[in-house]
């Protein structure tokens, strides 16, 4: 029984797209009594490979919380793979607005102590007594009420690109940082304000409610299904977004427009921008914001120290990363003095600049381009890669994608190169290619040609 992904993410990246057929990203969760977590595990990971579903699930004995990529014709399939368990029947999916067929390039079903962290060991708690769920429109309502207060149940990576106007942003790392802080900064609010919440896809809000009922507040109130939801309401319904700015999500796309407003900055240059992304630096892989010109400059780094690393050969960076911890200490979040527009808290409600309306690279070439081989080496000084043919033959003047997780797509025209060494118009199977390339391109990058329509 297979219980592991066979592919790499290249491998499945490059598989989807020759499928050419379209995945839905979506995400679900529900507490329950679960008794025996790993079976439950194995077999939602056998039934979902068979489906090639994709995607981050976690579970535990309090129930499970999963984000998930499926291919669309497969979508009630999947969706009576959860109804085999009597507390997912009739459960809601949360389908994102904008898709990314490389959302999620992995099956991943991990088994926790907790579905979400929440740093609570209290035996009186009940998760299950929780505040009343809202909807789109509900929700709009109870925030034109002045005896409203709304509080942002995400960290402050999520909300510095987008949240709902005139709600409390505690500036934290983690979700279990934000009960107490919330809960002291509300004491004397308990019997007289609406107490209204909101997260992501709900499911830290389905605790927060139960957590802020059993601390004595008496008017609480949760968004259904969270932003997610909200975005899908109120397209459908027509309705005002009160929501601004993007929507942070778990997976490769990093965030969901909601509204065309910006609402934070480049932490580099403090251009207006809210596209995340991960330093490139394996022993930083810091979770920052930056703009297309620092992109450019730095390589994809948030520092020039993480950018002279990435120069050095790879054994080299391994030895400087050896013997340090991994998790948060390591792979952090926004969390530098090396940022200098790196804003949280208390936010804007003021957007900084509109975005453009950009178009979804990987949509347009899915079924326009074919592998022509991969990188071997990068001279950073020069800009010049070096890549090797293994498939197809490759012309002067042929318009190619380079692509790959970090590098993303991206596309030249070739006017100039050299094979085996010497410059020629025409390259084979088995030739070693050099041409100039103005940006990084990195080992796992492969090399796509694209086809004439």
């Amino acid at each position: 029984m297979q219980l592991y992904n066979t592919l790499s993410a290249e491998e499945r990246a490059e598989l989807i797209d020759q499928a050419g057929k379209q995945r839905l990203t979506l995400s679900f969760y529900a507490y329950a009594k679960i008794e025996d977590p790993k079976k439950f595990r194995d077999d939602l990971f056998v039934a979902w490979n068979a489906l090639d579903a994709l995607g981050r699930t976690y579970v535990a004995k309090e129930g499970i919380n999963a984000q998930m990529s499926v291919p669309a014709e497969n979508f009630e399939a999947f969706r009576e793979t959860l109804e085999v368990y009597p507390f997912m029947r009739g459960i809601r999916l949360n389908v994102a607005v904008e898709h990314d067929d490389h959302s999620f390039l992995k099956l991943t079903v991990k088994v926790r102590d907790k579905i979400v962290a929440d740093g609570l060991n209290d035996e009186t708690f009940d998760v299950t007594n929780i505040g009343v769920h809202l909807k789109a429109k509900e929700f709009n309502q109870i925030l034109d009420d002045p005896n409203t207060i709304v509080v942002d149940f995400r960290n402050h990576y999520e909300s510095e690109i987008g949240h709902f106007k005139g709600a409390i942003t505690p500036d934290v790392e983690t979700f279990r940082e934000s009960l107490p802080i919330i809960n002291e900064q509300l004491q004397d609010h308990k019997e007289d304000k609406n107490l209204v919440m909101y997260c992501t896809g709900g499911i830290r809000c389905e605790k927060a409610s139960a957590y802020f009922k059993h601390q004595g507040f008496k008017k609480v109130f949760q968004l259904e299904g969270g932003i997610i939801n909200y975005a899908k309401q109120i397209q459908e319904e027509n309705l005002e977004s009160k929501f601004i700015g993007k929507n942070f999500v778990f997976d490769h796309r990093l965030g969901e427009r909601i509204t065309d407003d910006i609402v934070s900055q480049c932490h580099q240059c403090g251009k207006p921008c809210d596209n995340h992304t991960n330093c490139s630096n394996d022993g930083c892989h810091l979770l920052f914001i930056q703009c297309d010109d620092c992109k450019a400059a730095m390589e994809n780094c948030c520092s020039s120290e993480c950018q002279e690393i990435t120069h050095l050969p790879l054994a080299e960076q391994i030895k400087l990363r050896r013997g340090k911890q991994v998790g948060n200490k390591v792979f952090r979040k926004g969390k530098s003095e090396n940022l200098k527009f790196k804003h949280s808290g208390e936010l804007s409600d003021t957007a900084l600049a509109t975005a453009s309306k950009s178009k979804d690279i990987r949509q347009k070439i899915k079924i326009k381009k074919i592998l022509l081989g991969k990188v071997e080496h990068y001279y950073v000084k020069a800009q010049v890669g070096l890549f090797v043919i293994e498939n197809n033959e490759l012309n002067v003047g042929n318009t190619l994608f380079i692509s790959g997780p970090t590098t993303g797509n991206q596309e030249l025209v070739l006017d100039k190169m050299l094979v085996n060494g010497s410059e020629s118009t025409v390259a084979k199977i088995g030739d070693k290619v050099t041409f100039e390339v103005p940006f990084r391109v990195r080992l796992s990058d492969k090399l796509y040609l694209k086809l004439q329509n």
